[in-house]
């Protein structure tokens, strides 16, 4: 039985509400990926996010070969020019009316970390990007709350950007999204929950190596799935572009499928690139 909520996490007057999301999208260079993924779980992931005040989850994600090959659409460039780009994804959870705080308090301590030389240089940027929670779609009317996700450790997760067709707002299309496509798609299915969000700005002073993409109206929709993501990316979220076409409100910009990282292993840092 599908379960549509506002962002409320599915209990009444519970203070601990996610406000909004950093989604942080990585490349490290061939040949730094285990240190890459060193650095990244055993300091940054905990000096550049987790210790910060109101940031109260984070998870980190993979996307092996394998997984990068079911990425849609295929052959756009819209928002990775290379379909093996984007190995690495970081996703952490920011506490309902605190984001001012938090995005200011993220942005001077990544700064205070390059001065101390603590940033890995052998990596690319390929989106990072904030955005404010608006909806969930459970698949289960007592499923796992938004704000338990990421602890949640789902065996996988799907990534979806959603650009809206002319005339069409973001709050249109994640509406389409999540009352129209979402409730049929998602019952009987392994993805157990589709959590979207709206796009926000970066700080002007945000570190220099972060791109700045146009993400205007745009829907995230992170899927989290009950078991290895390749089949859910394939069978049910694969032809929410065409529906979208179909209905006139938007497209698939991106979407691509993800496994968790194992902290404290290599796992996986061996099986980013198809060549």
């Amino acid at each position: 039985m599908s379960n549509s909520t506002p962002a409320s996490g599915g209990v009444s007057d519970d203070p601990i509400r996610i406000g909004t999301m950093l989604f942080t999208l990585v490349e490290p260079h061939r040949g730094h990926q285990v240190a890459y993924n060193r650095w990244y779980e055993r300091d940054h992931f905990y000096a550049g996010c987790m210790i910060g005040a109101y940031n109260f989850s984070g998870a980190r994600f993979v996307a092996t070969a394998p997984l990068k090959a079911l990425r849609q659409p295929v052959g756009d460039a819209a928002l990775v020019a290379d379909p093996q780009v984007g190995s690495y994804l970081g996703v952490y959870y920011v506490l309902d009316g605190h984001h001012d705080e938090w995005n200011r308090w993220a942005v001077d301590q990544v700064n205070v970390l390059h001065g101390a030389g603590r940033m890995f240089e052998h990596r690319d940027h390929v989106h990072t990007g904030l955005y404010r929670f608006e909806w969930e779609c459970r698949r289960d009317e007592d499923g796992v709350p938004a704000e338990l996700t990421l602890d949640h450790r789902f065996p996988g997760m799907v990534a979806v950007f959603l650009e809206p067709a002319a005339g069409v707002t973001g709050d249109q299309l994640g509406a389409w999204a999540r009352d129209a496509f979402l409730p049929a798609a998602l019952a009987d299915s392994p993805v157990a929950s589709v959590l979207g969000f709206s796009p926000l700005p970066l700080l002007a002073d945000a570190p220099g190596d972060v791109p700045r993409d146009d993400t205007a109206g745009r829907v995230l929709l992170l899927c989290f799935v009950d078991q290895e993501p390749s089949g859910a990316a394939a069978d049910v979220l694969a032809p929410m572009g065409a529906a979208a076409e179909a209905a006139g409100v938007g497209r698939v910009l991106w979407s691509s499928p993800f496994v968790g990282t194992v902290p404290g292993t290599d796992t996986y840092t061996d099986q980013l690139w198809a060549d």
